[in-house]
């Protein structure tokens, strides 16, 4: 199992980290067997999973329910689960008691915390309280309202002053790595190069430390996915095609046959 230390050494090294976002105890086991360094529980699971317009809704206990499963699927793999709405942000013993909750009921390595200057306090309490926490700046999902929807962020230079200022608070509070999504690549760049932890891009260009995807986008099992987002699969069509055949074969008595029955 990759730790802190190994992330830290890979980015001194230029090697680069791949991270995958996922839910379920299939889908961490082939992440797991594909040598993923690391995944992340991400409360976009309301999304994905549940069907839900944003992350919002999601529950402290929806979060470590599938995180559970997530372990069991990838005994072995470094696991960052996210830390919901509200769970953080209400006071920092809150934030203390719930992050503990999701490491001692999980069997996750550390959490992640959307925000900047305005978490660094709750971030290096936890940090003080051996819980380590992953930091996500530039578009944070959580504050989708304030923000005025899912757009790109650091387009303006009042907006990249903001970002870098919180990428160097996170990195003095504690942070072991930070997430930049949805950012111009080459402000993502700069925050790379000044910053002694690794950064993983989401929609922020190729020059951060490591990249992240959702593991149902990168499979293609939407039928649209965000610009930054590549299909390495059409895992929708196919799917698709096996279900229509299944149905066909039913239907036609072609299944089950002689081959899938027990004599």
């Amino acid at each position: 199992m990759k730790t802190i230390l190994d992330f830290l050494k890979a980015k001194e090294e230029g090697k680069k980290i791949t991270m995958v976002s996922t839910y379920d105890y299939w889908s961490a086991r082939i992440c797991e067997e594909a040598g993923v360094d690391c995944i992340l529980v991400g409360d976009s699971l309301g999304m994905v999973v549940q069907g839900l317009e944003t992350t919002l809704p999601v529950s402290l206990e929806e979060m470590i329910y599938h995180s559970k499963a997530v372990r069991r699927g990838a005994k072995d793999t470094f696991i960052v689960v996210d830390m919901p709405f509200l769970t953080y942000q209400v006071s920092v013993e809150d934030a203390v008691a719930n992050a503990g909750r999701i490491l001692k009921e999980t069997g996750a390595n550390a959490v992640k915390i959307e925000g900047g200057e305005e978490v660094a306090t709750v971030v290096k309490k936890l940090v003080s309280a051996g819980i380590p926490v992953m930091g996500h700046i530039g578009l944070t999902p959580q504050s989708v309202h304030a923000l005025g929807g899912y757009r790109v962020q650091g387009r303006t230079h009042e907006e990249q002053k903001r970002i870098i200022k919180d990428a160097k608070i996170l990195e003095q509070s504690g942070v072991f790595a930070v997430v930049l999504e949805a950012v111009p690549s080459k402000l993502a760049k700069e925050i790379t190069e000044f910053l002694e932890v690794p950064t993983i891009g989401i929609g922020a260009g190729k020059y951060t430390d490591g990249q992240v995807l959702v593991f149902h986008d990168l499979l293609g099992f939407f039928d649209k996915s965000p610009k930054f987002v590549k299909r390495y699969l059409e895992g929708k069509k196919l799917f698709l095609q096996a279900l229509e055949k299944f149905k066909e074969e039913v239907e036609n008595q072609q299944f089950p046959d002689e081959e899938h029955t027990y004599g």
